[in-house]
């Protein structure tokens, strides 16, 4: 009765290490596994587990005894020789004892970090009882004895229940027995040390921040991330109604068989901390659908996933699982599922692991049914930002190793996630050493560092378990001065610095959680989840330059797009509008009374002859010189004269005509005859220039087409002396015959028109 009696009390404290094997009776009194469906009778039950705190029988293993004494020795506190009572072995970093089953590991750590907690209380038992001086027992064991004796107390000095077939270990079954021998000591001592500092219970005289965070382990809710490579968030919700689930909308309200889904992440469920059992009958957790993980290690890959562009791979590094690295890689296969053409790579960096570490990734990895996943054995500092594997990078997930201050539970949060181990004996009095975080804070600075570095990168997902400023903002600020530094030295674009993104995840009113102007994601451990830091730096986006429209017209006619618009060559477009507008402008000549032709060459600009005053059918023919060679530029301009002279020469540019001929034979203009007459008149150039005519810089030629104008009527009442009005006289005549020999006209080098001198010498005589 009073070994029963004492049981009862055990199982209703909140001390470590005892769990309870599967299947057993939870708190409310019902069997966990049993289903109200018939046909799940069949189900396997969750797998085997050692004892956890307060639940279950008497004892642990031989080789759990034997591991948890190993990781005690390699991380117990030191004291000075002056101060020391109990002497431990000198050797540190000792080999672990292989241990395959991952149940009985964690339970061996989880002993081993509870006699960390009470290293001192333990070695004043040893002392008072006169164990440690009556005994005979090397240095090496005492570690043994600290782990089995701290377990003899916790189980209130009853003797150990031994399994049937169980492994013996001689040296674990010699530091029992001493200690049964001695238990009566054991246990007054240990009512002296209560009395001595007025204390209820062992764990009293622990830190506060310790028996806070002991509590709160206690009562932390399972969080689950859907696996969509196998399953859906419909589907995993589906099935746990139909074994009896139901959903409620918030943390608080969880009690009994409920879940909810987790206010930041929408891929994540929470469920009651003692349901474990039951989510292993509904096979979601065998069968790899629902995948139980502290939250503050899936809200990385959560930003990872909404930062990442639609063409772009991943890359892990720093400390992390391969659940990690599974959901990740989850995520972002189901963002880009619907593009089959786009398949994003997750690279993680191995580089610290050893040869079966990296097997067991590998292996998590294909069993969640990821296929995007590749390891890179090398060290993260020597990977070069120009590595052809990483040319398509876009977003890095940098997990560091941190202090773990932040989390309630650490043993299991560092087993889990790959930890560090050598933290437990900080952890265990919840304050890290100096020289220890300085280290850590090192390493951070020189990841970030390094991951801000990669020109395609284009955000950093920094993220830890910790509380310490030193390890959160401070790394990320420092980390974003030195980049910015870096660029303006090495005389980098603005694009290439970095900055702090906003907080990527929405906290509802009934949810605790940042506000929307914080740059950093913090989450302060509370009992309905663990502490967490997260940023997300994202690369400056390119400035925008504003340009003149000249100068966007000029750099898009220098690549030769846009058809040189802007220029003052013709393009092709132009060329055939001028065309249109030609014809159109002959047939508008037509109600105009006077037309004014202005002739200009390339090089020169030579006045034909001004006597005649196109009575009948005129051709104009440009001939080449022979000094030049090529044709001349000419040009027309029909226009309303404003001048009483019949014609009006001027040097004016007109975009009447600008058309081109490959031919180099002679052009020709015929107008169409204003009366009606058959005779044909041709009015040749004057011959060249006798003086050599000095060239400019020669520009691109244009050949001329033939244009028709129609001319209206002309009148000249005056034109012709009194003396020549006789009768009979025709104004048809032939042009050639009334030439005289003074026909050449000079222009006038102020205007584009022949001089008045000029004018009246050429005037013909009657």
């Amino acid at each position: 009765m009073v070994k029963n009696k004492n049981i009862g009390e055990r199982s209703n404290r909140s001390s470590t290490c005892k769990t309870k094997k599967a299947g057993s009776q939870i708190s409310n009194g019902k069997d966990p596994t049993s289903l109200d469906d018939p046909a799940d009778r069949d189900i396997p039950p969750a797998p085997p587990e050692l004892q956890t705190p307060g639940q279950g029988q008497l004892g642990f293993p031989d080789r759990v005894y034997l591991l948890a004494s190993a990781i005690f020795q390699n991380n117990h506190l030191e004291k000075p020789a002056a101060h020391r009572l109990v002497n431990y072995s000198k050797e540190r970093g000792i080999t672990l004892p292989e241990v395959k089953d991952e149940e009985m590991q964690r339970t061996a750590y989880e002993l081993a970090f509870n006699t960390l907690k009470y290293q001192e209380l333990l070695e004043d038992i040893m002392i008072d009882s006169c164990f440690y001086l009556t005994q005979p027992m090397p240095d090496d064991q005492m570690a043994l004895v600290a782990v089995m004796l701290y377990d003899f107390q916790d189980r209130k000095f009853l003797p150990r229940e031994r399994q049937g077939e169980e492994e013996s270990i001689q040296e674990v079954r010699d530091v029992e027995n001493y200690l049964l021998r001695f238990k009566t000591k054991l246990a007054a001592s240990l009512a002296r040390c209560r009395i001595k500092h007025n204390i209820l219970s062992i764990e009293c005289i622990l830190p506060e921040s310790v028996k806070t965070k002991q509590k709160r382990s206690s009562s932390l809710p399972l969080y689950a991330w859907v696996n969509t490579l196998k399953s859906s968030l419909d589907e995993v919700q589906s099935v746990l109604k139909t074994v009896g689930f139901s959903r409620v909308k918030s943390i608080g309200q969880l009690e009994g068989r409920t879940f909810c889904q987790d206010p930041h992440c929408g891929d994540i469920l929470v469920f009651p901390a003692q349901l474990k059992a039951q989510l292993y009958s509904t096979r979601l957790l065998s069968d790899h659908k629902l995948i139980i993980q502290d939250k503050s290690c899936s809200l990385g890959p959560n930003a990872v996933c909404s930062v990442l562009p639609e063409e772009g791979d991943v890359l892990m590094v720093g400390c992390f699982s391969g659940l990690t690295v599974s959901h990740t890689a989850s995520l972002v296969a189901e963002k880009h599922k619907a593009n089959s053409n786009n398949k994003p790579t997750v690279y993680v960096c191995v580089s610290g692991r050893t040869d079966a570490q990296r097997e067991d990734l590998q292996q998590a990895v294909s069993t969640m049914g990821c296929q995007n996943v590749k390891l890179i054995p090398v060290v993260f500092q020597s990977l070069d930002r120009g590595d052809k594997r990483l040319q398509h990078v876009r977003v890095i997930l940098l997990t560091p190793k941190c202090s773990v201050s932040a989390v309630s539970n650490p043993v299991e949060f560092i087993l889990q996630e790959n930890g560090d181990t050598d933290l437990l004996q900080d952890l265990s009095q919840d304050s890290i050493a100096q020289r220890k975080l300085e280290a850590l804070v090192a390493q951070q600075r020189k990841d970030i560092d390094h991951a801000l570095k990669f020109p395609k990168v284009l955000a950093v997902v920094y993220s830890t378990c910790s509380s310490y400023p030193e390890e959160n903002e401070e790394v990320v600020r420092r980390a974003l001065e030195q980049a910015k530094a870096r660029s303006e030295q090495e005389g980098e674009p603005r694009q290439a610095n970095f900055r702090l993104s906003p907080s990527l995840f929405s906290s509802p009113d009934n949810a605790e959680g940042p506000e929307e102007t914080d740059p950093f994601l913090m989450l302060e451990p509370s009992e309905q989840s663990n502490g967490c830091f997260l940023a997300v730096l994202t690369r400056e986006p390119e400035q925008v330059v504003k340009e003149a429209p000249q100068e966007v017209l000029a750099r898009a006619n220098a690549k030769g797009i846009l058809d040189r618009i802007g220029s003052n060559q013709p393009t092709r477009k132009e060329h055939h509008r001028l065309t249109n507008r030609m014809t159109k402008v002959a047939h508008a000549c037509t109600s105009q009374p006077h037309l004014s032709v202005s002739i200009q060459s390339k090089n020169q600009e030579t006045m034909v002859s001004n006597s005649t005053t196109l009575w009948g059918h005129q051709e104009f023919t440009n001939r080449r010189q022979p000094s030049q060679g090529k044709p001349k530029a000419v040009r027309l301009q029909a226009l309303k004269n404003t001048v009483t002279s019949p014609f009006s020469f001027s040097k004016q540019e007109s975009s009447c005509s600008s058309l081109s001929k490959p031919e180099n034979s002679t052009l020709t203009k015929s107008i169409t005859p204003v009366f009606n007459t058959t005779t044909t008149t041709t009015l040749h150039p004057a011959p060249p220039p006798a003086t050599p005519v000095v060239r400019s810089r020669r520009t691109q030629q244009e050949v001329l087409k033939p244009v028709v104008f129609v001319l209206p009527p002309v009148h000249f009442p005056n034109f012709f002396p009194p003396q020549h009005s006789r009768p009979g006289f025709s104004p048809s005549f032939n042009y050639n015959k009334w030439r005289t020999s003074a026909q050449t006209v000079p222009l006038s080098r102020s205007g584009g028109g022949p001089s008045k001198d000029a004018m009246v010498k050429s005037r013909p005589l009657f």
